[in-house]
């Protein structure tokens, strides 16, 4: 049987192979038409600073724009957030949140924009396909002075002052492989284009060689960050603190399940089953009631905060339910180094 599974996998990756290269041509023949202003790239009348990746997902690319977002906040600065809002059932220009109040809807807006507005309330956020339109609704509305584009490496579109581009410290040589072969959106010599690398989860893992080298070859200046644990939290307000023996059901719907389990483990708790769906899953009643039916199994369910945006919408009573609540921060050496930079890369900007 195992036999035959390893020759299934060979043979999908041969099939994946040729996708992968066709993938590789768009990509690179889309990056030489707007290095040659074929393309055209639009500025908005307002600093912006892009949060992204060359992978398809997992880096914590979300955590670090609240972090941005909040550092700027601190600095006295009008902060806006502007994302695609993928996964949602709506189109064009939408509002998630107005800095005061917000109407959290993640089907109209996607998970990660009603997450965001959830954790940093008094920043406006918007959602729309077309990054340029959602700009200029954002500087006519709410006239910020910097806007966070999430997720945004690859829409060059739409010019930038700054590009943070988030590595998952997870990542072995083998995942950076093109998509759908590997996980790369574009070949890692693109980093070239970014201004700040940051090397995420370090706490969890070390970053491999590969890694290391890779950022070394680049010569993009780099920072360790990590994904700190804070507390869990149920969708009515209840904080539960490790016991060390508490049974586990481990539940996600994130681009980086392998991390998410580490830092439960890291806790004393005790996994018992993982159910992990894929990145963006869009939740419905019957996932609740096959873990439901296994309630004797566990003594309680442990999910993200992106995840539980879309599940306390659905009928959970009966099961202990708890988001893991963490923050993105930078290592502190280089911290101090990384913002002298940004900002003074902000100001040469103008």
């Amino acid at each position: 049987m195992l036999e035959w599974i390893k020759k299934k996998e060979i043979h999908i990756k041969y099939l994946l192979f040729p996708l992968a290269l066709i993938y590789w041509l768009i990509i690179f023949w889309r990056n030489v038409l707007y290095n040659y202003n074929f393309f055209i790239t639009r500025k908005l009348p307002t600093q912006v600073i892009s949060v992204g990746n060359v992978t398809t997902g997992g880096t914590g690319k979300t955590p670090a724009v609240i972090f941005l977002a909040k550092y700027f906040l601190k600095q006295g600065k009008t902060v806006a957030i502007l994302s695609r809002g993928y996964g949602r059932k709506t189109a064009g220009t939408q509002e998630v949140s107005n800095g005061k109040s917000n109407n959290i809807d993640w089907l109209n807006f996607g998970d990660e924009p009603s997450l965001m507005a959830k954790k940093i309330p008094g920043v406006p956020i918007v959602v729309d396909e077309n990054r340029y339109r959602g700009g200029i609704y954002i500087i006519e509305k709410f006239k910020p002075d910097l806007i966070i584009l999430d997720d945004a490496f690859q829409h060059r579109s739409l010019a930038r002052d700054i590009d943070v581009v988030l590595i998952n410290s997870q990542d072995q040589q083998a995942d950076h492989r093109m998509f759908p072969y590997g996980s790369l959106r574009e070949p890692p010599k693109n980093l070239k284009r970014a201004d700040f690398i940051i090397l995420s989860k370090t706490n969890i893992k070390n970053p491999s060689s590969y890694l290391i080298g890779l950022t070394k070859k680049i010569g993009v200046p780099t920072y360790f960050s990590s994904f700190n644990y804070v507390e869990l939290i149920s969708p009515i307000g209840e904080k539960l603190k490790p016991t060390g023996n508490q049974k586990v059901l481990a539940l996600s719907g994130i681009g980086d399940p392998e991390s998410f389990y580490k830092i439960i483990e890291q806790h004393d708790f005790n996994i018992v089953k993982k159910i992990s769906f894929s990145d963006h899953h869009e939740y419905c009643q019957s996932d609740i009631d096959t873990i439901k039916n296994e309630n004797d199994t566990f003594d309680l369910v442990i999910t993200t905060e992106k995840d539980m945006v879309k599940i306390e919408k659905l009928n959970i009573a009966s099961i202990r339910i708890f988001s893991l609540v963490g923050d993105f921060q930078l290592a502190d050496k280089g911290k101090d180094e990384f913002f002298v930079h940004l900002e003074k890369k902000l100001l040469n900007k103008f």
